[in-house]
């Protein structure tokens, strides 16, 4: 029986039901697992049915239970169920073995009494038995002729059922009489609460499972097996119906989970057309694209949710792998190939701010199966779809979407919630397939420009902007699509630059440490305009300080910036959890927000002086607008430099003395000192003090002699790869011991191979995290201050093999598990390489 004969309800609930947070599934046994036989003794649940709580069972937070009326140990014995999934026996009476010997000296005593009194009772009378249980006794009079049966079972009611002390469970031809409460109601709370689950699934066919059924409420699930009345809202005809709903809701939750299937991080591509970022599996599935704007919620969420959270697939109807998957060259347009077929996507250029436009074409001679699959607000707004003349039309989003795809026959299939549509298509020389997804618009019309000069349009934008870098010769080409990925991360639109183009990649698979980096941080987008401008572009860190302009012109001061701001220059909402999303690979919670918007970092001000620096170095010339920036920069560190803070790393734990901090205080100072004196600008005479104030503060306060190593703050011993800036930043000469020491102490204590860790201490949050390629490219960069030229290399060859197959970086690596973690793609791993490459280029 396939899960389509089902009843419709029921396999919309179970839709609904397999993708909550924490799942219970518990079911009864006689009549449910194993089908009723005349010989209790005989009675086997069905393979399949094992099959399928052993394997949900196995998935993350899903917990199975089979509560019945059967000893425990008999239930052991008998369903021989694999230890993953609980059992409870007696009614919910028995969850472990030994439960008898919780039984007080009464009890036990009226335990004796009933066995002594229902053993007279039964005596002589065929086809009836007893089944001791440790805290209750059972009379079965299934295999008794009808008339004896109900003498019985009469008798059992007016006798040592009326006894106090003795609770009474009757069922399908069977009396159970109990001396402790005995409830599968109760048992199944029990379970609940250990699981602590958002919901459960109780399949039952008896009366007694009646009290189970009652319990379940909200989005919990109740499956009558047989006819009868009963408090389930649902109902299957036999065990075979219910081998088929657990087998359905096993692929439904594996497929919600979906951790098993999840695409390597660093394998995905970044589409980016300087306003909207997409991404792409290696088998051209789109599985992540927001809308209206980066940091809005996603249209396609396969990448944090599976299936269910949207995805636009495209593939050979026959299936075969791809052959491979690259940028077209010095472009963001992506060819994924097979044997005979083409994909190629983009994300269309000249378009108004409140559009957001995908074209995916199809060539080749072979039929490709296109599934597409749109659920907005991360999955949790339904969507119809209407098929119309030249597309689709999306109804139910509170923003118009359309595909535009002439000539497709799309057939469109529910799952009760959201729709899908599918088609197979097959590509004819010189005739593409075109498909245009339109976002912030109901327009199916034929676009005014065909689809080549859009896309000849879209890979001149990019490859004119590169053809203007000047790259190192080390590394060129990793350089030219490192360069290109961090202008994709840049909003053209307000000047803001995003850290990354996703959320809550976990730093740790199945893990806690997922954040959303879709925002623009003052240090990320610093450094990540200081690395455009030192392959010779301008225009980014331009717009990147105007939008700091705009951003302190709706402040009361410049020491009350916040780290972080939408892209948009807002502040941002309350952080938030997508509970309905199992997170990629199983890592939850799915964030939206980020709670480092309320944070205190004192080290935001140093890299947007050093980006002024940087520009107008470039460009000969300190702007009247620049020099008003670096004075507030220098007035909010006169301010505040004194003060603790949460550092770089944003740690959610109590502010302190941090090290990089006071160096990036010493940096903003340092530079605008500098940079009046090239420039001819004045000064508040109060700087240069300040300047050596701060230094002689951090020499003395945190530096180490125990730990032979500036230190993570003053408080402590505990080092962090940030505190390399104390010669980076050239507070100290790179030649001091005290450099050298640093260097070889972080070096110990924090590298692993390809890779260096930010930190070892506790920082309040459970599980462990890769190391961060920026820390590689600080350790790179270190190494070349100290004269060791020849690890520096290793390194950096090192973090070139940890880039995906088109070049991408995310924000960590794994050297235990080798594999990458983090949102992807990261800016800091990607300005960290431009910066490795241009200096080992630079001492050649």
């Amino acid at each position: 029986m396939t899960a389509e004969a089902l009843p419709a309800e029921l396999r919309r609930a179970i839709v609904q039901l397999a993708r909550t947070p924490r799942l219970l599934v518990a079911c009864d046994y006689d009549g449910t697992l194993a089908p009723i036989v005349a010989n209790p003794e005989d009675a086997r649940p069905l393979p399949e049915s094992v099959g399928a709580l052993r394997s949900l069972a196995g998935l993350h937070e899903t917990t199975t239970a089979v509560i019945s009326g059967r000893a425990l140990r008999d239930l052991a014995t008998l369903s021989r169920l694999p230890s993953e999934v609980h059992l409870v026996g007696s009614h919910g009476s028995e969850f472990d073995v030994g439960f008898v010997h919780a039984l007080d000296a009464d009890a036990k005593q009226l335990h004796r009494r009933l066995e002594t009194e229902l053993e007279g009772v039964v005596a002589g009378h065929e086809g009836v038995g007893l089944e001791v249980k440790p805290a209750s006794i059972a009379v079965h009079v299934r295999r008794a002729d009808q008339a004896v049966g109900e003498r019985v079972l009469d008798a059992v009611r007016t006798g040592p059922a009326t006894w106090d002390g003795v609770q009474v469970t009757e069922g399908k031809a069977v009396i159970e009489l109990a001396v402790v409460q005995t409830d599968k109601g109760h048992a199944l709370d029990v379970l609940r609460h250990r699981a602590s689950a958002t919901a459960a699934v109780f399949v039952g066919d008896d009366v007694t499972d009646e009290k189970a059924f009652a319990r379940l409420s909200g989005p919990d699930v109740g499956i009558k097996v047989g006819d009868g009345e009963s408090l389930a809202e649902y109902s299957v005809g036999d065990t075979l119906d219910v081998a088929t709903v657990l087998a359905f809701l096993l692929e439904e939750r594996r497929a919600w989970l979906h951790g098993d299937q999840a695409v390597p991080i660093e394998r995905l591509t970044m589409l980016a057309n300087e306003r909207s970022v997409a991404l792409l599996t290696p088998d051209a599935r789109l599985n992540w694209l927001c809308h209206p704007e980066p940091d809005s919620a996603a249209v396609f969420a396969d990448l944090l949710g599976g299936p269910a959270a949207g995805h636009f697939s495209i593939k050979p109807e026959h299936g075969s792998l791809p052959l491979g998957q690259r940028y077209v060259p010095g472009t963001m347009i992506v060819e994924t190939r097979w044997s005979r077929l083409l994909v190629t996507d983009y994300l269309d250029h000249d378009l108004a701010s409140h559009r957001t436009d995908l074209v995916r074409r199809i060539s080749g001679s072979t039929n490709a199966v296109i599934t597409f699959a749109p659920r907005p607000e991360f999955g949790q707004v339904p969507v119809r779809l209407l098929r119309e003349r030249d597309g689709l039309r999306v109804v139910g989003t509170s923003d118009p979407m359309v595909l535009r795809s002439p000539g497709v026959d799309w057939q469109i299939t529910s799952d009760g919630i959201q729709e899908t549509a599918t088609a197979v298509v097959r590509p004819r020389e010189g005739a593409p397939i075109l498909l245009e997804l339109r976002c912030g618009t109901d327009d199916l019309s034929e676009a005014t420009l065909g689809e080549p000069e859009r896309r000849a349009r879209a890979g001149a934008f990019w490859s004119d902007w590169a053809a203007t870098l000047k790259l190192p010769p080390v590394e060129s080409d990793l350089v030219l699509r490192s360069a290109l990925t961090l202008k994709g991360l840049v909003h053209h639109d307000t000047g803001a630059i995003m850290a990354a183009a996703t959320t809550s990649l976990p730093e740790e698979l199945g893990g806690i440490r997922n954040w959303d980096y879709r925002y623009c941080w003052l240090r990320d987008a610093a450094l990540t305009a200081q690395a455009l401008v030192s392959v010779g572009s301008l225009g980014e860190a331009e717009s990147f300080l105007g939008w700091v302009h705009g951003v302190l012109s709706t402040l009361p001061g410049p020491e009350r910036l916040h780290p972080l701001y939408t892209l948009q220059g807002t502040m941002l909402g309350a952080e938030a959890v997508i509970d309905t999303l199992p997170g990629y690979a199983g890592s939850r919670p799915v964030r939206v927000g980020n709670l480092a918007n309320q944070q205190v970092q004192l080290d935001v001000f140093g890299p947007v002086v050093d980006l002024v620096v940087q520009l107008a170095d470039a460009r000969g010339s300190l702007t009247d607008q620049d020099w008003l920036m670096v004075q507030a920069m220098a007035e909010a560190v006169a301010r505040r430099w004194h003060e603790p803070d949460h550092g770089i790393w944003e740690e959610r734990h109590a502010p302190r003395h941090h090290v990089y901090s006071k160096v990036m205080c010493w940096v903003t100072l340092d530079r605008a000192v500098k940079l009046a004196e090239v420039y001819g600008r004045e000064i508040d005479p109060s700087w240069p003090v300040l300047r050596d104030t701060i230094s002689n503060d951090v020499l003395k306060h945190g530096w180490s002699e125990e730990a032979q190593s500036f230190t993570t703050a003053y408080d402590g011993d505990d080092l962090d790869a940030a505190s390399l800036h104390v010669g980076l930043s050239g507070l100290i000469d790179p030649a001091d011991d005290r450099f050298q020491a640093t260097v070889t102490a972080i070096e110990a204590e924090l590298r692993s191979g390809s890779t260096v860790y930010r930190y070892r201490r506790d920082d309040g949050l459970p599980g462990d995290e890769g190391g961060f390629h920026l820390c590689a490219a600080w350790m790179i960069e270190a190494y070349l201050l100290t004269g060791r030229r020849t690890e520096a290399e290793e390194l950096f060859a090192q973090m070139v093999d940890a880039a995906g197959p088109t070049g991408l970086l995310p924000e960590e690596y794994d050297p235990i598990a080798e594999r990458s973690l983090g949102n992807h793609p990261q800016a800091y791993s990607h300005l960290g390489l431009i910066r490795c490459a241009q200096l080992l280029a630079a001492g050649r």
